[in-house]
């Protein structure tokens, strides 16, 4: 399979002496195109400065970044973050001007969106926000599409048919899909694979193959949990002297 990101050796460091803060460390790995591919970490572990790099958002840093050439790659961030004196329509449109009209409708449909299409940000429910966020990213047909925790905040019904739409979405073309998240059944409803990351700073503690993304069987995800759940305790970080000697008074 052809690669669509590689990373090699990728290490990030924020400040200097004192307070300098190492956020990613050595990390190396392929993604495959058209792969669905998910990291799983602690809060604050680094994996939104990863993603941000593998964007291009972020230059500084050490190690390779390699991305296939010749594509588009899109990002759907944790908030929604969309022009609150633009529409639904406005808001897509300013990154796909050339959309025909047919292929937004399709989209707007497929996401349930058509009847908010001239509302404003400020009159969308989070949900209805996140939809719009994932209708911005799809309409410029990105070869690569990064998703940092989309449906954080959002009840489980509603991400739930978030979810479902998004794979849809996926299904209809060729893309490779990052997506960063801290729901272990997220990741094993949507991904082909999974990494586990550690604390701070982000290293990958093991790759997991979900055989099938969203065909997992019942015990295959049972035992990916619970693989996941016994890494995680055995690299938590020990507890400082401080913090233990204030719990204790």
């Amino acid at each position: 399979m052809a690669f669509s990101v590689r990373l090699e050796g990728l290490d990030k460091r924020f400040g200097r002496g004192a307070r300098e803060v190492h956020a990613v460390r050595d990390l190396t790995l392929e993604i495959g195109e058209r792969e669905f591919f998910t990291f799983v970490g602690p809060s604050g572990c680094g994996k939104t400065t990863m993603l941000r790099i593998i964007a291009g958002l972020d230059r500084d840093y050490q190690g390779t970044v390699s991305r296939r050439s010749g594509g588009v790659t899109a990002m759907v961030f944790q908030e929604p973050r969309l022009l609150p004196w633009r529409t639904v329509d406005q808001n897509v449109r300013l990154v796909a001007p050339h959309a025909s009209e047919a292929k937004l409708a399709t989209l707007f449909d497929t996401l349930e969106l058509a009847p908010h299409r001239w509302h404003y940000p400020g009159e969308l429910s989070l949900g209805l926000a996140r939809r719009a966020a994932l209708a911005r990213a799809f309409a410029v047909e990105a070869s690569l599409l990064i998703l940092d925790e989309p449906f954080v905040s959002l009840d489980d019904a509603l991400a739930a048919r978030l979810r479902g739409e998004l794979v849809k979405l996926i299904d209809s073309r060729p893309v490779t899909t990052l997506l960063v998240t801290h729901d272990v059944e997220e990741a094993i409803g949507l991904a082909d694979r999974l990494f586990l990351l550690s604390h701070a700073p982000a290293h990958i503690i093991a790759e997991l193959p979900i055989n099938g993304r969203g065909a997992a069987s019942a015990g295959r995800a049972a035992a990916i949990k619970a693989e996941v759940a016994r890494l995680t305790e055995a690299v938590r970080p020990e507890p400082s002297v401080s913090s233990v000697a204030g719990e204790r008074r």
